[in-house]
């Protein structure tokens, strides 16, 4: 491949990496339009959303270790075919069930650019921003996600077709995504088999392992109900129908948690994790207040409160594990520890879907912002009291 175009290769494939998880979040203010249009309620609504983390979790087990066999550019042309795909199901969509089918092929995309295009945005870093690499990638990849509802939520609500310009702006952005992989050189030295990911965790990092994973269940949990729920909250219960601002409300979180992540990347892990606990704590008073207040500026404070916690916590508790881990066995670790993430972004959102039925939007979401609290705050509690043994 020539040279000069090995010099872009590092910003050509943060950009790809940032565009491919824009699509992912891009639908979020629209669900208020859609159940309106096909006239369904908050719990159809968290089970399309949740539909995704279940492409994902499938694309993470059966494609996880692929690129490093077959190489980087051919997984990523996957992911970018997946992504044009959802695009183009959810241009035609016309029931839930296609919505339920392009949330799955949007998860399908996740799940292969996600650990494919860390590792290719890292390989092609050209060396003085190799130190670097690693928060251009978290940048891309949380930037892109908090974009997407952003976005949307601005041609949603101030351009034509609401329900489709935003899928065609994505798939020229999946198009140009593509052409990046294709010119760029490949990265990756193709070692490895194809197989399925192993999911596991050594007994010795098992203790860290189990804290830092519900840590990370609480943070995620949180993002999942403001990414499938967040335009629920502002039309029936704040009684804001715009939907740039649920956008905007659902970027905050993101951004917060990207840019936590950069920043608590030198604080010790067990302190990062500890302190990520009390914040999503406070995110979830915060939340909870705004929702009996029915707050606008309370919810806002509430997702960047939340995004840092959530942040903090899950970037330096995947630390504390890896430092556990013995290095050849960190890859199947560090799945199983996305795959219990990717849980928690599907099965608490569609319990608050059922909850929402039960004794309506408010009271459940009080409710949920509750009890990730109390399992933060027993995360937080685990964690001191494991810090004091080993000091005594």
């Amino acid at each position: 491949m020539p040279s000069r175009l090995s010099r872009f290769a590092f910003p050509l494939l943060a950009y790809a990496f940032a565009a491919m998880m824009l699509g992912t979040t891009v639908p979020t203010p629209l669900y208020a339009l859609y159940a309106d249009r096909m006239h369904f309620q908050v719990l159809t609504t968290t089970i399309i959303f949740a539909t995704y983390a279940g492409g994902v979790l499938f694309a993470l087990l059966a494609f996880g270790s692929w690129s490093d066999a077959v190489g980087r550019r051919p997984m990523l042309l996957a992911g970018v075919g997946f992504a044009i795909a959802s695009a183009v199901v959810f241009l035609v969509a016309d029931s839930v069930a296609l919505l339920l089918i392009g949330r799955v092929l949007s998860g399908l995309s996740a799940g292969v650019f996600t650990g494919t295009a860390t590792a290719a945005v890292i390989e092609a870093a050209p060396e003085r921003w190799r130190t670097r690499a690693a928060a251009v990638a978290t940048v891309a990849n949380i930037g892109g996600l908090g974009a997407g509802p952003l976005l949307a939520g601005f041609l949603v609500q101030y351009a034509p077709q609401p329900l489709h310009l935003v899928f065609v702006v994505h798939i020229v952005m999946a198009v140009l995504a593509g052409l990046a992989v294709l010119i760029v050189p490949e990265t990756s030295p193709r070692g490895g088999r194809v197989g399925l990911q192993r999911l596991s965790v050594p007994g010795e990092a098992l203790p860290v392992f189990v804290i830092a994973a519900l840590a990370a269940f609480a943070g995620f949990a949180v993002t999942g109900l403001f990414t499938a729920v967040a335009p629920s909250f502002l039309a029936d219960v704040v009684g804001v129908g715009n939907h740039a601002v649920t956008g905007a409300i659902v970027c905050s979180i993101f951004a917060s948690s990207a840019a936590t992540q950069i920043a608590a990347n030198r604080i010790p892990p067990p302190r990062a994790v500890a302190v990520g606990c009390a914040i999503l704590v406070a995110g979830m008073a915060t939340l909870a207040v705004a929702l009996h207040f029915s707050s606008l500026p309370g919810l806002v404070a509430a997702a960047v409160i939340s995004g840092v916690g959530q942040g903090m916590s899950f970037s330096r508790g995947l630390a504390a594990v890896v430092e556990r881990t013995p290095p050849q066995r960190r890859a199947e670790v560090s799945s199983t520890y996305f795959v219990v993430a990717y849980v928690a972004i599907s099965l608490p959102v569609i319990g608050e879907g059922l909850a929402a039925q039960a004794v309506g939007l408010r009271t459940a979401g009080v409710g949920f912002a509750i009890a990730v609290a109390v399992l933060a705050t027993g995360c937080l509690i685990a964690i001191v009291s494991r810090e004091r043994t080993r000091a005594a």
